[in-house]
């Protein structure tokens, strides 16, 4: 089967690799995108189109941001894939690491290959805005005193070496991305699927105790609370909306659950309903 899918980034970025991942043995066609609110006007421009989306990583944190988009879009969470991402240090053929003059690659890349910086301290750091971006202009402008910090798969993909790989400083290092489609079409993508993790969104009354009682009624019902995110709500002073991932077991003891809490909270909505990921290792 051919799946169209949009990402924010090019072909070999770890958006692209997670999605090939995700999708096993079928045909990924790729719908490159500059920024994450063009991967959901993908999607609700056309349908057919899924979108892979980070939302977390084990070192940097939430993507908060895209937390947001998520919930103003029309789309749905249908899926999810956790990535192991391992950094390469990759140059065009003929560099030598004594050659490097400047490292290009996305400033959360760069965090999180500061060790292996540090062993390089003459050399210029330059953010980017993908890490795969990074290897296709090294090729492409034929900078031969650069190297990029990106995965293996761009840099064979634009005919780069690999002088070191494994570079980051914390190799427990993964990402959390979130499969998103039309919310008409998400019923056809999950049909036969076993849906045991749910993304909700809620507000909550500015009043002592609110966000205990729900969790208490979470907790209660045996739902498995696995992230928690805050995010203030622009116009309403010091009150937040909580992003949630739980995963549950039974089905109907979950919606249970829901019906429990709705009337405790304010706009509520259910952001996905899913089968939990496999972890890449």
């Amino acid at each position: 089967m051919k799946r169209k899918v949009a990402i924010q980034g090019i072909a070999g970025s770890y958006h692209d690799i997670a999605a090939r991942h995700y999708y096993g043995q079928d045909e990924v066609e790729l719908i490159p995108c500059h920024t994450f609110r063009e991967v959901i006007a993908s999607i609700e421009k056309d349908p057919s189109v899924v979108g892979l989306m980070a939302i977390e990583n084990t070192i940097a944190g939430s993507l908060l941001q895209n937390h947001e988009l998520i919930y103003r879009s029309k789309c749905y969470v249908v899926g999810e894939y956790k990535q192991r991402i391992s950094h390469s240090f990759a140059v065009l053929p003929g560099t030598s690491m004594e050659e490097i003059e400047e490292v290009n690659s996305h400033p959360i890349a760069l965090m999180q290959c500061s060790d292996f910086l540090d062993t390089l301290p003459s050399v210029k750091i330059v953010e980017m805005d993908d890490t795969a971006l990074s290897a296709k202009i090294i090729s492409e402008k034929k900078l031969k005193g650069h190297a990029a910090i990106c995965s293996r798969e761009a840099a064979e993909c634009y005919g780069l070496k690999v002088l070191a790989e494994g570079i980051e400083t914390n190799k427990r290092n993964f990402t959390r991305f979130l499969v998103l489609a039309d919310r008409w079409r998400a019923e056809e993508l999950l049909d036969g699927v076993r849906k045991n993790k749910a993304s909700l969104v809620f507000a909550l009354p500015h009043t002592a105790g609110s966000l205990s009682k729900t969790l208490s009624i979470l907790s209660f019902y045996d739902m498995n609370l696995t992230k928690i995110q805050s995010l203030p709500i622009i116009g309403r002073e010091w009150e937040y909306q909580f992003y949630i991932n739980l995963t549950f077991s039974d089905y109907t003891r979950y919606k249970q659950a829901l019906d429990a809490i709705i009337p405790l909270t304010k706009d509520f909505k259910i952001l996905g309903e899913y089968a939990e990921g496999e972890q890449s290792i």
